[in-house]
């Protein structure tokens, strides 16, 4: 049987109360424990070759949950596709220092939101240096392997940008750098307390010591071979969450096991136990503030600038255009005949599928496979 998210919080039962969570929390995973299951509706469908009749319950849709996110995904890396340059493209991640986690905690919605401010700037700042605007999409991550709270961002960083005329200029000719990490690292931290100090000075002043006694990382990967495998990537870290489904091991009545990278080790593969308690709390460090947007669009990447100038760029640039093919409704198959396509012939909500279905009408057409 697959072990799942939902499984915990169902062990867990009402102890979650002993957590001390507020509702959107609370919300967001009640959502996550109902998810395809008969407390959110669903659908009765039937084969169009072999007659089998099927179930099927309702998603939460929640960004959340383990179950949820492979559509978004599919949908966001088809919408980037016509956007891109052939330009050099660099993977980018800034990370927070552990100092700042205490306050992440009690006020994610600040820290967040700073971190995007100040790598925004940072890199905008470097652009104007070259004179050029910059762009960026990041996307937020919030947690580590272990499920331990580590914010940072990974960013798509084109390898030059616009000048004052609306024409491409590089960082370099050869395209195989784009910062130095070591000033990049710098200026980040400068931005980011400094914002900090601006907009909460009281914090600022109690966790000054421990954002000033380390360096601060920024990490910049080689280039992508080509723009085309530019969305793929960034596509695996959009719409992830703290864990997946298919890392968990097994769950007891007191335990949840689970499958870690220890990237100290050289990503090596390992397994932690934690109660059932512990992990929901893990979990739900993660869960965003209420309409905070994880992933977000910068500079000439943005969606003001893309609606007005991207055209025009992109023919400077030779860019054969894309022709938009319409979305086809999704043909689900028959898990019965493999051949037949199903048909929904019911909609229900959360009391269930009605008598018929749940009586001899299920007989009628029994799946031999």
């Amino acid at each position: 049987m697959r072990q799942e998210v939902a499984h915990v919080l169902e062990k867990l039962g009402t102890k979650i109360d002993d957590l001390g969570l507020n509702s959107w929390q609370l919300r967001t995973l009640s959502a996550v424990r109902r998810c395809r299951t008969a407390a959110l509706g669903g659908h009765i469908d039937a084969c169009d070759s072999c007659g089998n009749i099927s179930i099927s319950y309702n998603s939460c849709r929640n960004r959340h949950c383990p179950k949820c996110q492979g559509k978004n995904r599919e949908d966001w890396i088809q919408a980037r596709q016509s956007e891109l340059l052939p330009v050099p493209y660099f993977h980018v991640v800034f990370t927070l220092p552990e100092g700042i986690n205490p306050l992440a905690i009690k006020n994610p919605r600040l820290v967040y939101n700073l971190l995007f401010e100040s790598a925004w700037a940072t890199l905008k700042t470097f652009g104007v240096r070259k004179e050029i605007q910059s762009g960026m999409i990041a996307v937020l991550h919030t947690w580590g392997q272990n499920l331990s709270l580590h914010p940072h961002l990974h960013c798509i960083v084109p390898g030059g940008g616009v000048d004052k005329g609306g024409n491409w200029k590089s960082i370099r000719g050869d395209g195989k750098y784009l910062y130095n990490v070591k000033a990049l690292s710098k200026v980040y931290r400068g931005k980011f307390c400094d914002a900090l100090k601006q907009r909460d000075p009281d914090q600022y002043t109690r966790v000054k010591k421990q954002l000033w006694e380390k360096p601060w990382v920024v990490f910049a990967k080689k280039p992508f071979g080509n723009p085309n495998s530019v969305v793929e990537y960034l596509g695996r870290y959009t719409h992830k969450i703290a864990i997946s489904n298919n890392r968990l091991k097994s769950i007891d009545d007191q335990n949840v096991s689970f499958h870690y990278k220890d990237y100290r080790q050289n990503g090596q593969r390992k397994s932690m136990t934690l109660t059932h308690e512990e992990f929901i709390r893990r979990f739900t460090m993660h869960i965003l503030p209420k309409g905070f947007v994880k992933l977000r669009h910068y500079g000439f990447l943005s969606s003001n600038w893309k609606r007005e100038k991207l055209k025009i760029l992109q023919e400077k640039l030779k860019v054969q255009p894309q022709i938009k093919v319409a979305k086809e409704s999704k043909i689900r198959k028959c898990q019965c005949c493999k051949t037949g396509n199903l048909h929904t012939i019911l909609m229900f909500d959360q009391r269930g599928p009605p008598t018929w279905y749940l009586g001899s009408s299920q007989k009628l057409a029994p799946c031999n496979n």
